[in-house]
């Protein structure tokens, strides 16, 4: 994982039921912050800056992954849009230019 940038589509992963796919998207974070190699950075798009608000469940693992070093950040344009800057409770607000950079020097994982 450490070559990898997650990017963070979604509030949950996959399409089905929403509580389903928040539980797994929560066990994906739990599982991978205990992998002794973690990816070099977790950015959030979309739906997906909603799992660094308190609301989610998902939040205190991506505090815990940016704890151990992992960069999490956030688009600067969808925390906008979704009206979110002052709820977020992990994370840093970032740009498209750095996931562009990000995305130039390692392997990104989509997670959706």
């Amino acid at each position: 994982m450490k070559n990898k940038v997650i990017l963070l589509a979604s509030d949950q992963l996959g399409k089905g039921e929403q509580e389903l796919g928040e539980g797994l998207l929560e066990t994906f974070f739990t599982i991978l912050k205990q992998k002794e190699e973690l990816p070099a950075a977790v950015f959030c798009v979309n739906r997906g800056v909603f799992t660094l608000t308190e609301g989610s469940l998902v939040s205190l693992q991506l505090k815990e992954l940016e704890e151990k070093g992992v960069d999490v950040l956030a688009c600067k344009t969808c925390v906008d849009f979704y009206g979110l800057n002052e709820k977020l409770t992990a994370g840093k607000i970032s740009s498209m230019a750095q996931f562009a950079e990000l995305a130039s020097k390692y392997e990104v994982l989509t997670l959706s």
